[in-house]
């Protein structure tokens, strides 16, 4: 019984944690299915935990959800290199919890997750932590095992990438506005109407993990993806319905072929129009969403 009484508790404690252990996960992982499996590792690790001896039980899960992120992000990075055309962080849906258990929504956007892709685990680990959990940096040292000082240099290089590495995002409505009506005209296939919403140096990236009809390049240049996108409208959007959700904080289009959800789009923008469009099509990325 006392057994029974003590696992109960530990599950009151982790469940109480969970939100924040996936958020932490999820921004490091990129995916939703790899950050689910790793917060149940977690809880099979605590369950048999000697959980008398934990003082802060938060902060001990955290540390270990952090610290299996770091470890995974390496394989799935090896994993990642056989995968079939452009890999896109997994879209999430943030309709009812739009910072998925952080204090702040930093390293949710898909902007900013792609840019990530790019650090190192421990660089990310330390963005992440500081930047969407607000962890002072010497909590964040000893989640990581190291100095608070390499901690602050660990930050300071994530944030100049991230800031060198993409322009200021519109305001949500003006965002939703962009891709409402990019929808339109890349249904109607109006070569003059995407061009007057793309930035010059627009990208159209498809995840589709080589399913049939879906580009394996990204395709780059207003003109260019004008023209791709009026290549395939005749086809593509037959029979498509529209629905919109929220994933990762930003407003995104569900396209429906006989109530079937087989793709998801949304568009990254700037003051200079949008500069990214970004196509979900591989079947594992929309369980989540659909």
């Amino acid at each position: 019984m006392q057994e029974a009484d003590g696992l109960d508790h530990a599950a009151e404690v982790f469940t109480a944690v969970r939100p924040r252990l996936f958020g932490i996960a999820y921004r490091m992982l990129g995916s939703a299915a790899e950050a689910e499996d790793l917060v149940q590792d977690v809880w099979v690790r605590w369950q048999t935990t000697d959980r008398s001896a934990v003082h802060n039980p938060a902060a001990f899960l955290a540390t270990t959800a952090t610290r299996l992120a770091v470890n995974e992000l390496q394989s799935a990075r090896a994993r990642r290199e056989t995968y079939v055309g452009p890999w896109l962080p997994e879209p999430v849906d943030t309709s009812a919890d739009p910072y998925l258990g952080a204090e702040r929504g930093e390293a949710l956007r898909f902007a900013v997750l792609i840019l990530l892709e790019k650090l190192s685990p421990l660089e990310r680990a330390a963005y992440v932590l500081r930047e969407a959990f607000d962890y002072p940096y010497h909590q964040i040292a000893d989640i990581l095992g190291t100095s608070e000082a390499a901690v602050r240099q660990l930050v300071s290089r994530a944030r100049k990438h991230v800031a060198g590495g993409r322009r200021n995002p519109v305001a949500a409505p003006a965002q939703r506005r962009l891709l409402t009506t990019f929808v339109e005209a890349a249904r109607s296939g109006d070569l003059d109407a995407l061009e007057r919403l793309f930035a010059a140096d627009v990208t159209s990236v498809s995840d589709g993990d080589g399913a049939a009809r879906v580009s394996r390049r990204p395709v780059a240049g207003a003109v260019r993806v004008a023209r791709y996108l009026a290549a395939f409208a005749g086809w593509f959007w037959t029979g498509v319905e529209v629905a919109w959700a929220e994933t990762n904080g930003q407003a995104s289009a569900v396209l429906r072929r006989d109530g079937k959800a087989f793709a998801v789009l949304t568009v990254d923008a700037s003051d200079e129009g949008i500069d990214r469009v970004l196509w979900w099509m591989a079947p594992a990325k929309l369980t989540g969403i659909a």
